[in-house]
């Protein structure tokens, strides 16, 4: 039994540090996130994370393989699009949809005074990573 929780926690380890943004724009100190499941079949990877971003972080520029969806389990995600105007401010129960793919750079920015607490679900190519990193695009802001 031993053996198969390290074996699980080396893969949930392995898996977040694959799915980390690249230390161009890295996300904000802090910021963690787990694996609650996952699934693969046919290809695709259904996976359930729970990310956490501290007041005043950000997750960084990224972009999808797959679709995103995500709950705003606690506080406010501001998201921000590559053209640095903002395309929603999602509190407390609201959802957010991602599109996938290098055209659609974002960034989510915890403006509030709580820790941002999203569950997201990543619909992907099977063993993609969770974000691809991307420069900013000229942004000045957080």
């Amino acid at each position: 039994m031993k053996s198969r929780t390290l074996t699980g926690g080396i893969l949930v380890t392995a898996m977040m540090a694959v799915g980390s943004p690249a230390l161009a724009t890295p996300p904000g100190p802090g910021m963690t996130a787990t694996v609650i499941r996952k699934v693969t079949a046919g290809g695709t990877d259904w996976i359930l994370r729970e990310i956490t971003i501290p007041p005043g972080q950000a997750t960084g520029w990224h972009w999808h393989s797959g679709k995103v969806s995500g709950l705003v389990k606690q506080g406010t995600l501001s998201h921000f699009g590559a053209d640095c105007k903002s395309d929603g401010v999602y509190q407390t129960g609201g959802v957010i949809q991602e599109e996938s793919g290098p055209g659609y750079v974002h960034i989510g920015v915890n403006r509030g005074t709580v820790p941002l607490i999203l569950e997201v679900l990543y619909v992907q190519p099977t063993g993609a990573p969770f974000a691809n990193d991307a420069p900013n695009p000229g942004c000045d802001f957080q």
